[in-house]
């Protein structure tokens, strides 16, 4: 579980990812405005107990993400866009899954993976039955590969008057419910 200790890495961590990892579907400018508002640190999902970091033997981050019972499907503290923070009812709406990053030197090794699996498994936990997700372009193929599907495609205002394509995606949970 993340807490605000953990502040500072994941803020580094999400850095490196959306910088390096993201390049082939961001241009620079996007990216960067992008960190400067919809990539960055959602509070509330640490203090609500929804984010969860990852790390190596030798203490470094190598991975975050987490869900929320919450109306806010992206983004984050500093985001252009209204951030609906009212409460989702477990017996009609979807937990959103949230904010997933890997550090490049770990991408590609499975925990994103393990990482959706854990915030999937919580939010059952919590009574959810369906999800969904506002996924970045780079992250669709394994979202996909999940059992996510592509619901419409938003364009999402970030700093320095650029926007990014963001990807909602849903999946059913449990039985396929």
């Amino acid at each position: 579980m993340a807490t605000t200790n953990d502040v500072a890495a994941i803020r580094a961590l999400i850095e490196a990812s959306v910088r390096r990892l993201q390049a082939k579907d961001y241009s620079a400018a996007q990216r960067e405005g992008a960190l400067a508002t919809v990539f960055t640190i959602d509070s509330r999902l640490i203090v609500d107990g929804t984010y969860f970091v990852a790390t190596v033997e030798d203490g470094r981050l190598a991975g975050c993400g987490g869900w929320s019972f919450r109306k806010t499907l992206y983004g984050g503290d500093h985001q252009v866009e209204h951030i609906a923070p009212e409460r989702l009812d477990v017996t009609v709406d979807a937990a959103k899954i949230r904010a997933i990053f890997v550090h490049p030197d770990f991408a590609r090794m499975g925990l994103g993976s393990l990482i959706l699996q854990a915030a999937e498994e919580a939010a059952m936990a919590y009574g959810f039955e369906r999800f969904e997700m506002g996924s970045t372009l780079t992250g669709v193929e394994l979202y996909s590969l999940k059992g996510y599907r592509e619901v419409n495609r938003i364009d999402v205002p970030v700093a320095g008057g650029e926007s990014i394509q963001v990807v909602k995606m849903e999946k059913r949970g449990r039985l396929g419910r």
